[in-house]
């Protein structure tokens, strides 16, 4: 069986410009856990979820250091945690959206997508067609109505 025999074609996005806020109130309101960032082509440019909204209301850990001679000698990344900390004070969709997102093409097989969900601890990967452009996503939700119907 196919992605494409199981993927959702009606997909809810969302814009790099739009609103934290907005992207919030989707995910409630449609009781999903994550969306995909389209450009103005509707290419896939990343993904918002819930886990990226619920950073915003969490800690973020500052790396450890040690102050040698009146130097710091940091014992964690310094970029990550600036990293982390933008994106957890995003307003907009763009910078708030993990980039590097996994993505399937409509003809490859479900076992491939149950294997990359798996694999990468993920809930859907967006289904683009060769030029990127989202044409539909695949849930794990989705997998399991095939499985066991």
């Amino acid at each position: 069986m196919q992605i494409l025999d199981v993927m959702t074609t009606d997909v809810i996005t969302v814009s790099t410009e739009d609103s934290v806020e907005k992207c919030a109130k989707l995910l409630q309101e449609n009781n999903i856990s994550g969306l995909p960032v389209v450009s103005k082509e509707g290419k896939l440019v990343g993904m918002i979820t819930e886990g990226d909204l619920i950073r915003r209301a969490s800690r973020i850990e500052a790396p450890g250091y040690l102050e040698i001679l009146g130097g710091l000698i940091y014992l964690g990344s310094p970029k990550k945690f600036v990293d982390e900390l933008q994106r957890a004070m995003a307003l907009e969709a763009g910078k708030m959206m993990s980039k590097n997102v996994i993505t399937v093409k409509p003809a490859e097989s479900l076992e491939r997508a149950a294997t990359l969900m798996v694999n990468n601890n993920i809930n859907r990967l967006p289904v683009v067609d060769d030029d990127g452009a989202l044409v539909g996503i695949v849930s794990r939700r989705d997998i399991m109505k095939h499985i066991y119907n």
